[in-house]
Formats: C-alpha cells, structure tokens, sequence
C-alpha cells in the first residue's frame, strides 16, 4: 500500500484575485498547523495558474479541508497527497475544490 506522507494544497488565483489570495494564505497559515509557501504570480510546475501552496501533515487533513471549503470564497483549490509518486499524486488523486483545471503533467 502506497504511504502518504502529507499534503499540498495549491490556491489558485489570478491579477484580479491575488489579494483575496494572499490574505486567504496568511489566514490559513495562521489559523491552521500548515507551512505557506510563496505567492506565484506566475505559472510553476504543472499548475495553470498563479498560485500559493499551503503543506500539511496526515494529521490536520481534516480540519485543513474544512477551513478551505469554509473560506475559499470562490477560489479554486488544488489538493493532492504526497507520496512519492508525482505524476500519479496530482493525475489520479487529486481533490478540487471549485472547477476542475487540466495540469500540466507532462514535467513528471
């Protein structure tokens, strides 16, 4: 059985949202036991769009995902296990939270 070793999960915004994106992260960051880490005002790695990524334990799972279903406000979230196993992580066992992007997974 394949472990999972913890979570990633990426909020997405563009120009028009970057703020409420921000201060979603920050929010996060400080309400909940998870690593931020920088604001991309680009595309990295297979994402589509800007984003921030927010790491978590197994542990906080739940209630991570509880806060972003609650506080997202209309910004689409990108979560995904770590396991080792990238391309399978972010092709096959992907959560969305909002409209579902195509990644780009030709990197992995």
């Amino acid at each position: 059985m394949t472990t999972i070793t913890g979570y990633h999960a990426h909020v997405y915004f563009d120009a028009d949202t970057v703020d409420q994106a921000r201060a979603l992260c920050a929010a996060a960051r400080d309400a909940l036991p998870i690593e931020m880490g920088r604001v991309h005002e680009k595309c990295v790695g297979p994402h589509p769009m800007w984003s921030c990524q927010l790491s978590f334990d197994n542990d906080a799972f739940g209630d991570v995902m509880a806060w972003l279903v609650l506080n997202r406000d209309g910004l689409i979230i990108f979560c995904h296990p770590m396991t080792g196993e990238d391309l399978e992580d972010h092709r096959d066992r992907a959560i969305w939270m909002g409209a579902c992007l195509s990644l780009d997974l030709s990197i992995f």
